[in-house]
């Protein structure tokens, strides 16, 4: 887990810095018709926060990894991020990811690698796995934060090198 950890808190860092970089007006123009503004990008991000950070909890103090879906799309419309302050979301992004990092950090090993052979991951995870198959708390984090720099690297240039 230290690999993710790090990579993690890289990401974290590196995406404040490139996202406070971003103007009020370019953070408010998408890249072609249909896409997501970089504020829509980073709000579904903060939904995906906010929604992993309910799994890696439940996921601690339950034995099963099955978990609530919710419609990105909509939860993006409903909150009319495109009309949040970029500041503002920049902030709110990057606290919240500290506070799951801190989370992450303090999930015991074993329970981060114990197999759940109930789960819905087939259809929640960014990076589906067969329902047939074990999964794992540290799967969960890894899938979260794989999705965290896929979506980032639509704004800004934010490798790990994984």
């Amino acid at each position: 887990m230290d690999d993710i950890l790090t990579d993690f808190r890289h990401i974290i860092d590196r995406a404040g810095e490139h996202l406070t970089a971003i103007s009020e007006e370019q953070s408010m123009t998408p890249p072609a018709d249909g896409a997501w503004s970089a504020k829509e990008v980073l709000g579904h991000l903060i939904d995906s926060a906010a929604n992993n950070h309910q799994r890696f909890v439940q996921a601690q103090l339950h034995d099963d990894l099955l978990f609530r879906p919710y419609d990105q799309d909509r939860w993006v419309e409903v909150q009319r991020y495109r009309d949040e302050p970029w500041g503002f979301l920049v902030q709110l992004w990057g606290l919240y990811n500290l506070h799951l990092l801190h989370v992450i950090e303090g999930m015991d090993e074993d329970r981060l690698k114990e197999p759940r052979y109930e789960h819905n991951l087939d259809q929640l995870a960014w990076k589906p796995i067969s329902r047939s198959q074990a999964a794992t708390l540290e799967y969960v984090v890894r899938d979260y934060v794989g999705h965290l720099e896929h979506h980032l690297a639509q704004i800004i240039p934010i490798r790990t090198g994984r």
